[in-house]
């Protein structure tokens, strides 16, 4: 696993895909450690909401983009402050993603996300809120561990099934979707790319999950 000096180095270099659009929302992927160390990143369980299409999801902090924030670095940092009590505005900023595009679509059109990565070396506790089920860190370099990787399914019993790595309870703590997707890019960025995607058919890009403009996590 790459070091915090490296994915530093790294992720500067990196020109991310901007995409257009006035539906916006942003995440924040927040990593903890040492310099020379492997670090670890924050992962939040979103709490289970009626009528919330991420309800239950493992996910960064983050939300919609907000007519009072200055832009969707301003509401990524907000969301994680309003989520976790993790205030960013003194983190070391160590780039962008390439956004992606989530769903349900809405009448505004297709949510657009973005992605900042951060690096906060001695962050203090976490104080989640009535949005957030459970918060934690996780170690970055165990999310290639083969056995975590795993194929899973959207709901009980259900037919379709996407890539999954599971971080915790089995069942509750899967990070799939767009938050699989974003760790899918930022890893890909820091030359450590994720295991080979489940595949259901053994044909290449045939996972229900693979394009980027797919839904979930």
């Amino acid at each position: 696993m790459p070091t915090l000096e490296q994915i530093r180095s790294a992720l500067p270099a990196h020109r991310p895909v901007a995409l257009d659009g006035d539906n916006r929302a942003s995440v924040a992927i927040v990593l903890r450690g040492d310099l020379d160390g492997s670090p670890e990143v924050l992962f939040i369980e979103r709490a289970r909401r009626r009528g919330d299409p991420w309800s239950g999801h493992m996910a960064f902090p983050g939300g919609r983009v907000s007519p009072e924030d200055s832009g969707a670095r301003d509401a990524a940092e907000r969301e994680t402050r309003e989520e976790v009590g993790l205030s960013l505005s003194h983190a070391e900023r160590l780039g962008r993603l390439d956004d992606m595009q989530g769903r349900p679509a809405t009448a505004a059109g297709a949510l657009v996300i973005s992605a900042y990565v951060y690096h906060c070396p001695d962050p203090p506790p976490l104080v989640p809120n009535h949005e957030v089920r459970t918060a934690f860190w996780f170690p970055l370099g165990e999310l290639l561990e083969g056995e975590r990787h795993i194929d899973h399914p959207v709901a009980s019993g259900a037919r379709a099934r996407f890539p999954g790595i599971l971080v915790g309870e089995p069942g509750r703590h899967v990070v799939w979707g767009l938050t699989y997707r974003f760790l899918e890019c930022f890893l890909e960025i820091v030359g450590r790319p994720l295991p080979e995607r489940w595949d259901p058919s053994g044909s290449p890009d045939s996972s229900p999950g693979h394009s980027r403009t797919g839904s979930g996590g």
